[in-house]
């Protein structure tokens, strides 16, 4: 019997993985469901003979082979705008009464040469081959997160596939406007930052090495400042390259540690605690929750469930974590707001209070949209804030760092006569 590797979020929003025997794809995903977990994706597991050998079917071979071939080319990065697109394109098909195979062959013949266009494919053959449109999309997680692939999940199960699919564009048209202003923000900074670092290699690596040359010529005793700089200097002039690699392994050193739970998690509770940045990632997460869950109670998934998927586009695992307690006790049937009530720093209290009200009047999904739009509209404000702040403190570092160096060096100058003499 065949072997289904699958990936799910559990009650508690935790992600989870693993195997269950089934006699095809339906069946796997109707035991992972029977084991209260929302799968995101399902997946056969590849046989262990080799290519063409005898354990191996001359189709499957064949499949496997073809996997090899196009896989890179499959697993290409599409933009998130041709995503965004291909989203709104396939709502508009499937409302408009156009059956699944048929938009998506629709989508395939127009999509422009490339990954989109071979991503496309892949996941027409898969659907036309009877996989469920969220297995075929859960194939390209840069693609398809998996809080996307089980939101089109539950539009499946629930017949309204076209309303979710519109609403999956309408987030990452969102998400996209909003990272843009965060990246945007980021610009000027970063370009203090790089000229910054541009004038001290210049005065590290020409400047300094000119005037400690005249220096040792009259045999002065440089201030410990100037001394400091000098042996900076020598550092960098001598074994730059060295220090370049070493910067290079550091940045490796450092990427590998935040891949792992726990280094993402030491770097997401540290930011967390920076006074300014902590708000500003609080709100952030706090504006993409409150429009997940928003948006998936809207399209008429259960509450338990919504939670489950919008804890997983939070972005930020200790928040994530706090979230975590409130699905159990919803799950034990208290209310909602006084579930969220224990995650103060990502629920204000004024948001609770709100979601409170909404809940007594039926109106949550509704409410969680307007608290997203409220919450985006003032982390923009914050945003620029945090800008406007950080733009005169880099400013004052990049001149306090090239100050001291000049000044470093002109302080021997005023001894120089007396050797001069």
């Amino acid at each position: 019997m065949p072997v289904f590797t699958y990936t799910a979020v559990d009650a508690a929003g935790r992600r989870t993985s693993g195997t269950v025997p089934a006699s095809n794809r339906a069946a796997a995903l109707d035991t992972v469901i029977q084991k209260g977990l929302v799968p995101a994706s399902v997946e056969e597991q590849e046989a262990p003979a080799a290519l063409g050998g005898p354990g191996l079917p001359a189709e499957a071979s064949a499949q496997a082979q073809a996997s090899w071939l196009l896989g890179p080319a499959w697993g290409g990065r599409v933009s998130q705008a041709d995503v965004e697109a291909f989203s709104r394109e396939l709502s508009s098909l499937l409302t408009a009464g156009v059956s699944l195979s048929r938009a998506l062959e629709i989508l395939r013949r127009e999509a422009s040469k490339g990954p989109s266009r071979k991503q496309w494919s892949a996941i027409h053959d898969d659907v036309v081959g009877g996989s469920p449109l969220a297995d075929a999309l859960g194939k390209f997680p840069q693609s398809f997160p998996a809080v996307h692939v089980a939101m089109v999940r539950a539009g499946e199960t629930g017949g309204f596939l076209d309303v979710v699919l519109g609403q999956i564009a309408d987030f990452r048209a969102r998400e996209r406007d909003l990272k843009s202003k965060v990246k945007g923000a980021l610009v000027y900074p970063t370009v203090l930052v790089v000229l910054a670092g541009c004038v001290l290699v210049f005065l590290l690596t020409y400047f300094i090495p000119r005037f400690s040359g005249i220096f040792a010529e009259f045999g002065a005793a440089l201030p410990p400042l100037t001394q400091a700089i000098v042996a900076a200097s020598r550092l960098v002039t001598k074994y730059g390259l060295l220090v370049v690699i070493g910067a290079a392994l550091a940045v490796m050193v450092a990427r590998r540690a935040l891949k792992s739970q726990s280094g993402r998690r030491l770097m997401e509770r540290t930011l967390l605690r920076v006074p300014a940045l902590g708000r500003v990632l609080a709100r952030f997460a706090l504006v993409r929750f409150c429009r997940m869950l928003g948006t998936l109670l809207g399209a008429g998934v259960p509450l338990v469930t919504a939670l489950a998927v919008a804890r997983e586009a939070i972005g930020n695992q200790i928040l994530a974590d706090s979230v975590s307690l409130s699905i159990e006790e919803v799950q034990q049937g208290r209310p909602l707001a006084r579930s969220l009530s224990s995650c103060r720093q990502l629920f204000p209290a004024t948001v609770i209070e709100m979601i409170a009200v909404a809940e007594e009047s039926s109106r949550l999904d509704q409410e969680l949209l307007r608290l997203a739009a409220v919450y985006e509209a003032d982390l923009d404000r914050q945003l620029r804030m945090l800008v406007a702040l950080a733009e005169p403190a880099l400013l004052f570092i990049m001149a306090a760092v090239v100050g001291t160096v000049v000044i470093g060096m002109i302080l021997p100058v005023f001894t120089l006569q007396e050797y001069i003499r």
